[in-house]
């Protein structure tokens, strides 16, 4: 079956539909490129023709991007030289784009084309929107749901199909920056208000049939094509632009400290696409997207952000042969932050929720946190008052564990103390329907061990939650030895329904993600134990892409709170234990009463707002600066080394089943380098056999916390990666 399908009607208007077989939402593929060419050319060769209207025959979106196969496909057929086939292919989409905006017109004289129009039902997202800027007008429905944007920057690359440079040439640099530096999508009337797209209508074929029936050949020309086209807010020569470039590219080095590679094309193809004409622009944008290709980075990005979450998102690891386990109802045991965004998230995805604290009193500031949201909604547009009514009557607030009596999955999270979680699992136990699934929102505590409380062991399970609950998009469960599949399905089908991403791992100490992060905090405090400046520390995660650097997230977290994982873990551990300088330094800031940002005092002064003045000076009075600070690399390996580490040897361990997770896991659950698309990603970019060498350097200089895996040293001495060794997707295949 077609991707593009042409008809014409009596009036002269040919209809272009988008349609790709077997796909919720069109996305762009070569076979597709192929099919539109050969769609344009028939309708321009057509006297019959008066003008061309391209929309897309699925219900609500036009498209949501590129097919990332076509990218694959490109370099892939260039054998040996596959950046010169990506720039060909892109050339090739450029061409396609280009043949569309002249549309049959005279080159110098600008006459003699036909009108050709975008029908947009809904969301146009990547080469979804980059396809309308080539046409002469855009129409759009007044789909409230639709979103319109190139998001292309959040995967690791950026809009490569002539979208970057039509952009800055239609609403110059400044006006186009929040859409190709941020990726971000917005809804049709701000969409037209940036001067996206040209018209909302309740038809917009209808419409824009209407618009090629009467359009002029003035109406055909776009400005850049027009004699004495002058760049909104000024081209890098002239003295308004020359400032606006500037300051693109200090935001941009300010927010991404030059870890990310695609940002920095996207400036160059703009700055250097805007010094010369549209045609050569658009060779420029072809050759820094081919850049960008080339670097490892957008690989793993693509992989790691786009291909693998979405696989996880649908259930590629979810047992097979269970039954669909959508929640109806949920109790959630504790009205603290997490039990009310627990509680919030699981309302706004229409469930009823059976929200429980010790008093009624206690139980109603849970559910206000849910109503405090919403009136934030309310203030932005975002929210109506009746959607606020309705999502409050779907919690009901209560110290009365009977309300449990008809739910279908239990979420525990009271105090971690596994007494206090033992008490409430036998008590709700009591009440719950026998087939009810038990899960805890522990954070530390083996699962297997809470089990133990259990009557039913096969059905409890972990299902770690991040804060804010509302803004974290990883959720992690955990299978405790018991753990049955039906428990399994359930958590997933449950995450699944409030939009987030799962991983599933195996139940061991602090699971996966804070079996990570821990190290990359201890290793953070040791270094100031030794006398490093806390400020080069944090530039140095920040310049590896990390949001904050591991002593600002120390004051974030608290640090009575690693005071209180560190006993904890050695009252378990025991003489095994790995004590450290660091736990002499966190337990000093606790009796010093310097607990972060919640006591405005921790590695940082406060102000009385909250706000961060600098770093802590009297932390130098017992660890004095060294005279002479470490290279910046080894601070950075030190850090990532520590993480990537323990991520290896919960994948030894059988914790991690499945690397997909390991890398979604550790980008969104505490930001890992995402322009390295994560743990296995990044230790594939730089190779086992380096990995394994520096281990053993760093193993000599700063202790066995380094050592390398046995398995890492076996993949370095067979010169094998990760992706290739362990990749579902690849194995399948």
């Amino acid at each position: 079956m077609a991707e593009f399908t042409l008809t014409k009607d009596a009036d002269g208007v040919a209809l272009i539909t988008w349609d790709v077989p077997g796909k919720t939402m069109n996305v762009m593929s070569i076979t597709g490129l192929a099919e539109l060419s050969d769609c344009i050319d028939d309708a321009l060769a057509d006297d019959a023709v008066k003008g061309i209207v391209i929309t897309s025959g699925k219900d609500g979106s036009f498209a949501g991007g590129m097919d990332l196969n076509l990218l694959a496909k490109m370099k892939e057929d260039a054998g040996d030289n596959p950046a010169q086939g990506l720039f060909d292919g892109t050339m090739q989409m450029h061409g396609l784009l280009r043949k569309i905006e002249l549309a049959g017109m005279d080159r110098k004289t600008k006459k003699g084309g036909k009108p050709i129009a975008a029908a947009l039902p809904g969301t146009a997202a990547g080469i979804g929107l980059e396809l309308p800027l080539a046409t002469h007008r855009i129409f759009v429905s007044d789909n409230p749901k639709a979103k319109y944007g190139l998001p292309e920057i959040l995967v690791g690359i950026f809009p490569g199909a002539g979208g970057t440079t039509r952009l800055v040439r239609k609403l110059g640099a400044i006006g186009a920056s929040p859409f190709l530096l941020e990726g971000k999508m917005v809804d049709a009337k701000k969409a037209k208000g940036a001067g996206i797209v040209d018209e909302i209508a309740a038809d917009p074929v209808a419409a824009a049939r209407d618009w090629v029936l009467n359009a002029k050949d003035a109406d055909l020309v776009k400005p850049w094509d027009a004699k004495g086209y002058k760049m909104p807010g000024g081209a890098p020569y002239h003295p308004a632009g020359f400032m606006n470039f500037v300051g693109a590219s200090a935001m941009v080095h300010g927010k991404t400290k030059g870890a990310f590679p695609s940002p920095k094309a996207l400036l160059s193809a703009v700055y250097e696409g805007a010094l010369v004409d549209f045609d050569n622009a658009l060779k420029i944008e072809a050759r820094w997207f081919t850049h960008v290709l080339m670097n490892p980075s957008s690989g793993a990005m693509i992989r790691s952000l786009f291909l693998n979450k979405e696989a996880l998102e649908k259930g590629a690891v979810r047992p097979k042969d269970v039954p669909d386990q959508r929640v109806k109802k949920l109790g959630v045991l504790g009205a603290g932050m997490m039990g009310a965004g627990i509680a919030l998230v699981s309302a706004q995805a229409g469930m009823q929720v059976v929200l429980i604290d010790r008093d009624q009193e206690a139980a109603d500031r849970g559910k206000a946190y849910t109503e405090t949201y919403l009136d934030k909604g309310i203030k932005r547009g975002k929210v109506s008052a009746d959607k606020k009514d309705a999502m409050l009557g779907l919690i009901n607030a209560t110290p009365d564990l009977e309300q449990l009596k008809d739910c279908d999955l239990i979420i525990e999270a009271v105090f971690e103390d596994p007494a206090v979680k033992a008490e409430m699992t036998k008590k709700v136990e009591a009440i719950i329907p026998e087939d009810c699934i038990f899960a805890s929102n522990t954070s530390t505590l083996p699962i297997t061990g809470l089990a133990e409380a259990s009557v039913r062991p096969e059905q409890f399970i972990g299902i770690h939650f991040f804060s804010p609950v509302e803004k974290m998009f990883l959720v992690e469960i955990i299978k405790g030895k018991e753990t049955g599949p039906r428990a399994v399905a359930k958590a997933l089908d449950y995450v699944r329904q409030i939009r987030k991403t799962p991983i599933v791992v195996n139940d061991a100490r602090f699971f996966y993600c804070n079996r990570c992060i821990i190290p990359y905090g201890n290793e953070a405090t040791r270094m100031v134990t030794e006398g490093v400046a806390p400020a080069l520390i944090d530039h140095a995660a920040q310049q590896l892409g990390f949001p904050v650097g591991p002593i600002q997230l120390g004051d974030e977290t608290s640090i009575d709170l690693a005071t209180k994982i560190m006993r904890a873990t050695k009252a378990a551990m025991g003489n095994a234990y790995p004590a450290s300088e660091a736990d002499d330094l966190i337990v000093w800031m606790e009796d010093k009463g310097r607990l972060g940002r919640k006591s405005k005092a921790g590695y940082f002064d406060y102000d009385e707002k909250g706000k961060r003045l600098g770093y802590w000076k009297g932390i130098h009075d017992k660890y004095p600066l060294a005279d002479e600070q470490p290279d910046l690399i080894e601070v950075q390996e030190r850090l990532m080394f520590a993480q990537v580490l323990e991520a290896v040897r919960a994948l030894e361990e059988g914790v991690l089943e499945d690397i997909r997770e390991g890398d979604v896991g550790a980008v969104l659950a505490w930001g890992f380098a995402p322009w390295s698309g994560g743990p296995f990603a990044w230790l594939d970019i730089i190779g086992a056999e380096y990995a394994a060498a520096r281990c053993d350097e760093l193993t000599a200089k700063f202790g066995d916390r380094f050592a390398c895996p046995a398995l890492l040293r076996d993949m370095a001495e067979k010169g094998e990666t990760f992706y290739e060794r362990f990749d579902p997707e690849a194995k399948a295949a």
